[in-house]
């Protein structure tokens, strides 16, 4: 049975809000909460600073921007965005293995330079918004799980510290990579909560049975009238799982 600590540290609060929004929630949930994603949204208005931002109130960062360019700009771009002193960085699985080759070797580089740990890098494999149709409209036929598995054993082959996939995948995925392979799961939403655009879903305590590692939860606690309520009712549904 997990103690609270441990629930907590499984579950990551996304961010995807206002810098206001997410000062005010960031210093709600400061000294219960262990982790927070950064996405595009607020990386991109507020830039390196709003990470900095949140390691100063005691969080862990997992920055999720799903770099995917030509190597020699995803090396770059991921020693920059680990010298932000970020925990988590998202890559795209579709990059190819030199892609994800060259991202490790940015986040080798920048922790060199910074010193401390290396920031870990989890491959996107398939977006949770997307479903078997969505897959057939960009031209892939196989299978969504199928599509996963290829993209997650390339990707981990090539230096990425793990994967981000639905929990739907997330059984599949333990198995394939091993005990050692950190899987990043959105998608995951408390029984009785709205979906949303999320197709392919669990709930907290499902997904982490399946195999996952970090949970990403954003609208359920975010805009919940009481987010820290809503924080440990998630973090007990954990302990009594």
């Amino acid at each position: 049975m997990l103690t609270y600590e441990q629930a907590s540290d499984k579950v990551i609060i996304a961010l995807d809000c206002s810098r206001e929004r997410a000062f005010e929630l960031a210093d709600m949930l400061a000294g219960k909460a262990t982790w927070v994603k950064v996405g595009m949204t607020l990386f991109y208005a507020e830039g390196p600073a709003i990470v900095e931002a949140m390691r100063e109130r005691g969080l862990r960062v997992f920055l999720d921007l799903k770099v995917h360019d030509i190597p020699f700009q995803v090396q770059g771009a991921v020693r920059a965005a680990s010298l932000t002193g970020a925990d988590i960085l998202s890559i795209h699985g579709l990059g190819s293995s030199a892609m994800v080759a060259a991202a490790r070797t940015g986040a080798e580089e920048a922790a060199e330079l910074r010193g401390g740990d290396r920031t870990r890098l989890v491959a996107i494999s398939v977006l949770t918004s997307m479903d078997q149709a969505a897959l057939a409209e960009i031209g892939v036929d196989a299978p969504v799980a199928e599509e996963v598995a290829r993209l997650a054993r390339l990707a981990y082959a090539a230096g990425s510290d793990g994967i981000v996939c639905s929990p739907q995948e997330a059984a599949d995925m333990r198995a394939l990579l091993g005990p050692d392979a950190l899987i990043v799961t959105p998608g995951v939403r408390p029984a009785g909560a709205e979906v949303g655009d999320q197709k392919r879903i669990a709930t907290p305590a499902a997904a982490i049975e399946a195999g996952a590692s970090k949970l990403v939860i954003g609208r359920p606690i975010t805009g919940a009238d009481d987010p820290v309520a809503a924080f440990d009712a998630i973090c007990e549904e954990l302990m009594a799982s």
